[in-house]
């Protein structure tokens, strides 16, 4: 998926929504264990539920390595049915370099060689250009790289200064934005990190930043906005929990669809707001 390809889609479907996929097999609904693949059944619900309210999907990886063959045969069907005009993302956090690296990005981006063919996924920097650049070389994909992560231990080292008095994942996004450009690099940005948005806009002004902690992190989608969107939109807004485990009962793929509306309709006014519609 282009970027003009992504903005477009958050103009019709008037939301910049991403619906997590974090599928825990311990939290679905008792009466998919019936199923054969209960994995892939309740995500299967799930797409269908939102795929008109949402611009992208995320599955978190750990969810389905966890789950050995089955799990990766889940994933692999999951991905298969994910909407085309919606941007997929697998989320794994990958972080290694060189052939290393190549290895995770053909694992991922090329369906001939692993049954996957995500359109994007997340990457930590730490090791590296030789971590990230590999992920760049795959034409129409995207590396999503960490920058400012939401957890409390992201504080750790992320907001250490330099002399210059520019924090780590300042200097971060300055030194990743020479390895690619925003047709190719987003960024993990935190929902719970606020204000924070405006001074990663001073560095990276047109890129997508994937932003999770929307809803049971708490979150707030207005201050987001205020501070992080720009004139394209600019923002992938994550929510998992809150949409996927609306309800443990039979109707939790209509739980699901009446929480991701409760969502789009708050991006729509953003969106207005901000003049992208």
């Amino acid at each position: 998926m282009t970027r003009s390809e992504l903005i477009n889609q958050i103009k019709q479907k008037k939301s910049f929504l991403c619906v997590g996929l974090d599928t825990d097999i311990n939290k679905i609904p008792r009466f998919l264990l019936d199923y054969e693949d209960p994995i892939f059944e309740f995500n299967k619900r799930i797409i269908e539920a939102t795929q008109d309210l949402c611009v992208a999907y995320k599955p978190n990886i750990a969810f389905y390595e966890s789950r050995g063959i089955k799990g990766w045969e889940s994933l692999r069907k999951t991905w298969e049915i994910l909407p085309k005009e919606c941007l997929s993302i697998a989320d794994a956090k990958r972080g290694d370099i060189g052939n290393t690296a190549n290895m995770y990005a053909q694992a991922f981006f090329d369906p001939k060689l692993s049954g996957l063919g995500f359109d994007s996924i997340t990457v930590a920097p730490y090791m590296g250009e030789d971590s990230v650049s590999p992920f760049l070389e795959f034409k129409g994909k995207w590396a999503i790289v960490l920058a400012l992560t939401s957890n409390p231990g992201g504080l750790d080292f992320q907001t250490i200064k330099d002399k210059d008095g520019l924090m780590l994942f300042e200097q971060v996004i300055k030194k990743v934005n020479t390895w690619g450009n925003p047709e190719n690099l987003m960024y993990v940005v935190g929902a719970t990190r606020g204000e924070a948005f405006s001074v990663i806009r001073k560095h990276a002004p047109d890129h997508f930043l994937l932003v999770p902690g929307v809803g049971a992190q708490g979150g707030d989608l207005a201050e987001v906005c205020r501070y992080g969107m720009n004139t394209d939109c600019g923002l992938l807004v994550n929510a998992t929990r809150s949409i996927i485990y609306a309800s443990d009962g039979k109707d939790f793929a209509d739980a699901a669809r009446r929480e991701a509306i409760k969502l789009q309709k708050e991006m729509k006014e953003e969106l207005e707001k901000g003049h992208v519609i």
